[in-house]
């Protein structure tokens, strides 16, 4: 399983990209592997403000159903509306084109709290 180094992780499966001060947000290869078939993928579109730890939307795939998290509060500022479309480029390429939206950090300080590259990986058992 592919866990780039330049991402932070969250224990609830989703990853993190920071680019200046805009976090790119998407599931991990480990989530997406666990999912099996993504089917569906729900984000509101009109999502604005949210806040670390709450529900962003939802996973749907052909075993089950999972909550995908905010790991940063902040501003919506992108969604990625591919994936309405063609779901299943999250399990082809979760780090890419799978990813899921975008938020304009409220607070930095909150990345500190995120796992990196290894720690994620120790958590899953691919230590």
């Amino acid at each position: 399983m592919n866990f780039p180094d330049d991402l932070k992780y969250t224990k609830d499966h989703e990853w993190v990209r920071i680019v200046d001060n805009i976090a790119t947000i998407g599931i991990t290869d480990h989530a997406q592997s666990e999912l099996g078939d993504i089917v569906y993928v729900d984000i509101s579109q009109d999502i604005g403000e949210v806040n670390k730890g709450e529900s962003i939307g939802t996973i749907e795939a052909v075993k089950t159903v999972a909550d995908i998290f905010a790991p940063v509060s902040g501003k919506v500022v992108e969604v990625n509306t591919s994936i309405n479309d063609k779901p299943e480029v999250i399990n082809k390429d979760p780090y890419g084109d799978g990813w899921i939206l975008k938020i304009e950090m409220s607070n930095p300080e909150e990345l500190n709290e995120l796992l990196s590259a290894d720690d994620y990986k120790k958590l899953i058992g691919q230590s």
